[in-house]
């Protein structure tokens, strides 16, 4: 079982230092997870942090841990990330909201991190900037034998 980055020489690359990736190549029996799109709202679907991307960003990132400690799996197992966002204060503001958005992203993935994909959207609950979905990969364990 392999995991090998991808990252060809001379590709585009992030204006700011990530630990984003190209690519990833998954060899061996693995199993995927998938990670629904999380968001930022408590049990009674009422948004956190209206307004204030990082605590959203914070809250969408715990949540999915949850769901990958749920599956035995963690942050470190992701190999993508969609990211949905909403931004309406102009250009002038945006790499400001992603910077902050990254920033608080880093927290939690590792060096070298997932491959990701970023899309702007229009607004759908008031109040709700981001919505975030992963897929984790991780070695498969076959009963009797040891990881």
């Amino acid at each position: 079982m392999k995991k090998e980055r991808i990252m060809p020489k001379g590709h585009w690359d992030w204006p700011i230092k990530t630990p984003f990736s190209q690519g990833w190549r998954l060899s061996g029996d693995y199993d995927l997870i998938f990670v629904g799109g999380q968001i930022a709202v408590d049990e009674k679907f009422d948004v956190i942090g209206p307004g204030d991307i990082e605590t959203q960003t914070r809250i969408v990132f715990e949540n999915i841990r949850s769901v990958l400690r749920e599956a035995g799996a963690d942050m470190c197992d992701i190999v993508k990330l969609n990211t949905f966002y909403c931004h309406e204060e102009g250009e002038e503001v945006e790499v400001e909201f992603w910077k902050k958005m990254t920033r608080v992203r880093l927290e939690f993935l590792p060096d070298p991190g997932p491959v990701g994909t970023a899309i702007r959207v229009k607004p759908g609950i008031a109040g709700m900037m981001l919505e975030v979905e992963a897929i984790a990969a991780v070695p498969r364990v076959v009963p009797g034998e040891r990881a």
